[in-house]
């Protein structure tokens, strides 16, 4: 397998699931504004939609969008225990999770990674709204439990942790929001977290 990612970008959800799982895959750095890969590639012919993440597969197959990825990964390894089997009540709640994140939150940070950043006042609607979505997060992690699902880590955290971890190059932090700083720093301490950051320049 090979996956195309971004730095820090919510590719990185990707890159931790393929290191949970024990995947055996390559990675390749995606220049979104310039649409080409690192090895010069066209990425519009490898994903038309211009972003990140996609998964080329084994069988030349590419998938596309992260929630997608990250749900058809975990399905290949049910022994990982990244995704509660399908049908069941704790499936949907996993998906709950997965469309919240993607259209809710990380919908809200777009602005912010944009060409032209917002200036203060807009700025400020912006971060508010973040705060909101951030604030529904915090009150989850209120009656104590490790990950979004209870116990047991899923690709829903692995999407959450990198999103929720954008608080930092934007400057907003996470020091109104306690469970989820906590949250934040149990998910980078897990052992497919460090090497997939790694692998993306964000920590040595």
């Amino acid at each position: 397998m090979k996956l195309y990612y971004k730095p820090g970008a919510c590719s990185l959800a990707t890159h931790i699931t393929l290191h949970e799982i024990g995947a055996d895959f390559d990675i390749e750095e995606v220049d979104s504004k310039r649409g080409q890969t690192a090895s010069g590639a066209n990425y519009g012919e490898i994903n038309p939609n211009g972003y990140v993440p996609a998964l080329t597969l084994d069988s030349g197959d590419i998938l596309l969008e992260g929630p997608a990825i990250l749900q058809y990964l975990a399905d290949q390894s049910p022994k990982s225990g990244l995704a509660p089997a399908s049908g069941t009540l704790q499936r949907a709640r996993l998906q709950q999770h997965l469309n919240f994140v993607a259209s809710e939150l990380h919908t809200a940070f777009s602005p912010l990674f944009a060409n032209n950043p917002p200036e203060e006042e807009a700025r400020s609607a912006v971060v508010a709204e973040i705060s909101e979505k951030l604030s529904i997060f915090e009150r989850h992690f209120a009656d104590g439990r490790p990950f979004l699902l209870g116990d047991q880590f899923s690709v829903a955290d692995a999407y959450f942790f990198v999103v929720a971890s954008w608080t930092a190059p934007t400057n907003i932090g996470l020091a109104d929001w306690s469970n989820i700083a906590a949250y934040v720093d149990r998910v980078a301490a897990r052992p497919a977290t460090k090497p997939a950051m790694c692998a993306e320049g964000l920590v040595q």
